[in-house]
This record gives structure tokens, C-alpha cells and sequence, in this order.
């Protein structure tokens, strides 16, 4: 497309002779406003795609990928179900769970609760929650001896540790010759753990299935919780495993019990990649505003070669030849600086910790306390085109300017 003295020209131009030193020093600032938006762009979404997948292994770690449930509540035949649901190749684990509320009680101290009843043997394949004790120990759950393991904040809402005692109040109630009284019964603290989300640390408590299904007078759990290999495939691994389950059952997927969430999580990324690419949208500004002073003061030039046989299509590329240089150059060094800075930002970040003595990401106030990076190069591969994409629209009208230039008005005065 373009001739060799076009390209040549547009070359040259981008070096700094004697009268244009300061045109060459806007070129500089323009290329240094595209690296700077590259990278801003590239570190920040980068940092975003970390907070996503720390909160999503949190969430999922300690939810549920897929939930198999049964119309009248009870799933009595869960064996017989778990078995049908494990021989699916995409199913990595399962576990029968019973979920219901209470409130924990300790002296004064009373705080709301979701009990949730597991096999201390099969929890395990479904969830994260035995990598995560940090007092006590996971086996420590035993039929019939109503043990209870808490979240690090409902303990210390409650004032327990290992080994003191609490109260369960269920929901449902005796009727005794005193009158309805609530059903009440003393659990023993064997564990404590911590997820590092508000929503089971604060508020999550684990008991024994046969202990649960006792006190809330229950003959089978609640449902099945599965675990599935590729987490964007759960509502169709879930579609697939319905279809070979017998009965009244249905399937809850982690996309429709957590959809608001990683919805928010989506929406915010977009939103802050369009902000950000308002910082590449102003170095495309600058590259107009140096393109345009290159214009201006090439006006002999231009004229000479138009009065040469330059033909204005020709003028047009010499100057696009020179912001296309400009836009190139500034993505290529912010591509270095984003991918470097995001690979190592969070030892960098440390760094900044250990220097200022300061602790930017304090773990009592933050759930994520390090600043996590994941480099997703789908992102990086399009900032780079949208960079050089808002570079190249910036050369057009200056170009179309210097390609209209009348070579006789502009030779009149030299």
C-alpha cells in the first residue's frame, strides 16, 4: 500500500531536526501516553481477573458447584442417587449435606447460624473446608457426640474456642406439660476454621448428618452437593446429570445461586476497562495535536512534493506512516510494562510493604489480604488492538489536512 519514499519520508519525519526539537518532544510525550495507558490497562484488569478468581475459589471452595435436591425435601435414598451421580465423568465429587438455621448461644453471647450436617468422610470431595481448620481437627465430628466446628468470626462473636460448649437452638419446638418450649441441645467446639469470606466465617456452623437429622427430627438429608470438573460447565453437566436421575428431583447450579455476584464482578471489569481506555483515548489526542504541528510546520515540504507528483493520497500516508509509528511504538513498550508489572506485582507490592512498613491490604479489615494478579492475554491481546486501533484513527484528519494543503498558497511566502 504504502510507496518506498512514503514510508521513508514518514520515517524521517519522526526524527528531530534543528527547528523541531519541541514537536519531536510531543512525539516522545504522545508515545509515553500510550505505553502508560497500555500498562494501566493491562495491570488493572489483571489485578481485577486475580480479585475474581480468589473470591470464586473462596465462594465455590466452600458452596456448592451443583446441588441435587428432592421435591419433598428429604432425600432418603442418597446412596443410591450418589452412586448414579458419580458415574458421570465430569462429576469429581459427592456428598450428602443437611442445611437448616439456628442460633448458637453462650452465656449471653447469641448469634444467628446456617447448621449445615455433613459426612465428616465425603465433605472432603466436595468442598475446601478440612484444608482450612485452624484449631481443632476436621475428624473430630463424630456420630453421636455432638460436636459442632464454627467460623473464625462466629467464634469470636460467640467468645468460644475449642473445646467450650454452646448451645444450638433449633427453629422447631417440644410441646411439654410446661407448655412449647424450644429444642435446645449443648454442642462441643472440636474445630474452627476460616475461609476468609464474612458469609461462612460469620455465620456457618458444621455438624454431624446423623446429629442434625436427630435434632431437627429428620430422616434424610437435604440434598447432595456436587463438585464438577470445569466450573463453566456446571449448568450443562448439571442438565446432563438430571436427565439420567430418576424421580421427583431437580438441580441448583452454582450460576443461578450466585449469578448476582459474578455478575457485579463482570459488570465492574467492563466498567473500569472503559475508564481506563479513556487514558489511550488522550494519548490519541496527543498524537492529533503532534501530527498537526508536523503538518504545519512541513507546509514547503508538502508543497514541494505535491508540485514533485506527490498526489494527496500519497501526503495522506506519509503522515499516517508517522502516527502509526507513534501508536505502535507506545503499545509495544506498554505491553513490557503491563505484562512485567502484572506478572510481578504482588511480590512488588510486598516490597512497597516492607519499604514504607505499612500494610496496604490489612487482613482484619480485607477478606483478600494480598493483592492477587492473574495476566489473562485474551485482555492483553485486546487492549493491544483498541490501542493501536484509537492510534490509527488519531492520524486521519491531520492527514486529510496535510493532503489538502494547495502547494501554490503555501509557497507563496517562502
Amino acid at each position: 500500500m504504502f510507496k518506498p519514499y512514503e514510508l521513508f519520508i514518514g520515517l524521517r519525519y519522526m526524527r528531530a531536526k534543528r527547528r523541531n526539537h519541541f514537536i519531536s518532544f510531543i512525539s516522545l510525550i504522545s508515545v509515553l501516553g500510550v505505553a502508560i495507558g497500555v500498562t494501566a490497562l493491562i495491570t488493572v484488569l489483571s489485578v481485577m481477573n486475580g480479585f475474581q478468581k480468589e473470591i470464586t475459589e473462596r465462594t465455590l471452595g466452600m458452596a456448592t458447584h451443583a446441588t441435587v435436591l428432592e421435591r419433598n425435601e428429604n432425600l432418603n435414598n442418597w446412596q443410591q442417587i450418589a452412586a448414579q451421580v458419580n458415574s458421570h465423568p465430569e462429576i469429581e465429587g459427592v456428598a450428602p449435606y443437611f442445611r437448616a438455621e439456628g442460633m448458637l448461644v453462650n452465656e449471653r453471647q447469641v448469634s444467628g447460624s446456617v447448621i449445615r450436617g455433613i459426612l465428616p468422610d465425603e465433605e472432603p470431595k466436595v468442598s475446601l473446608i478440612a484444608d482450612k481448620m485452624i484449631e481443632g481437627d476436621f475428624d473430630g465430628l463424630q456420630s453421636g457426640e455432638f460436636g459442632i466446628i464454627i467460623g473464625k468470626e462466629l467464634s469470636r462473636a460467640l467468645h468460644v474456642l475449642t473445646g467450650d460448649k454452646v448451645t444450638l437452638v433449633a427453629p422447631q419446638a417440644n410441646v411439654t406439660p410446661a407448655g412449647i418450649m424450644p429444642r435446645l441441645k449443648r454442642f462441643t467446639v472440636v474445630g474452627i476454621f476460616e475461609i476468609g469470606m464474612q458469609e461462612f466465617d460469620g455465620a456457618l456452623a458444621l455438624i454431624h448428618l446423623d446429629d442434625a437429622q436427630k435434632l431437627f427430627r429428620k430422616t434424610g438429608p437435604s440434598g447432595l452437593r456436587l463438585k464438577v470438573t470445569d466450573l463453566m460447565r456446571a449448568p450443562l453437566i448439571s442438565r446432563e446429570v438430571m436427565s439420567t436421575i430418576p424421580g421427583q428431583y431437580w438441580i441448583l447450579d452454582w450460576t443461578q445461586r450466585h449469578a448476582n455476584l459474578f455478575h457485579a464482578l463482570k459488570t465492574e471489569k467492563i466498567v473500569m476497562f472503559i475508564i481506563l481506555t479513556l487514558i489511550v483515548a488522550v494519548a490519541a489526542f496527543n498524537i492529533i495535536s503532534t501530527l498537526m504541528m508536523t503538518v504545519t510546520d512541513k507546509q514547503a515540504d508538502i508543497s514541494i512534493l505535491r508540485t514533485l507528483g506527490a498526489s494527496p493520497k500519497s501526503i495522506m500516508f506519509i503522515f499516517m506512516i508517522q502516527g502509526t509509528v507513534i501508536g505502535l511504538t507506545g503499545t509495544l513498550l506498554g505491553l513490557v510494562g503491563g505484562i512485567s508489572l502484572a506478572s510481578n506485582l504482588e511480590s512488588l507490592v510486598k516490597s512497597i510493604e516492607q519499604i514504607l512498613g505499612i500494610d496496604l491490604l490489612p487482613g482484619d479489615i480485607y477478606y483478600i489480604s494480598t493483592l492477587p494478579s492473574e495476566l489473562n492475554w485474551n485482555d492483553v491481546t485486546i487492549i493491544s488492538v483498541v490501542a493501536f486501533l484509537f492510534s490509527l484513527l488519531s492520524t486521519i484528519y491531520p492527514a486529510r489536512k496535510a493532503a489538502s494543503t494547495e502547494p501554490a498558497e503555501a509557497l507563496r511566502y517562502e
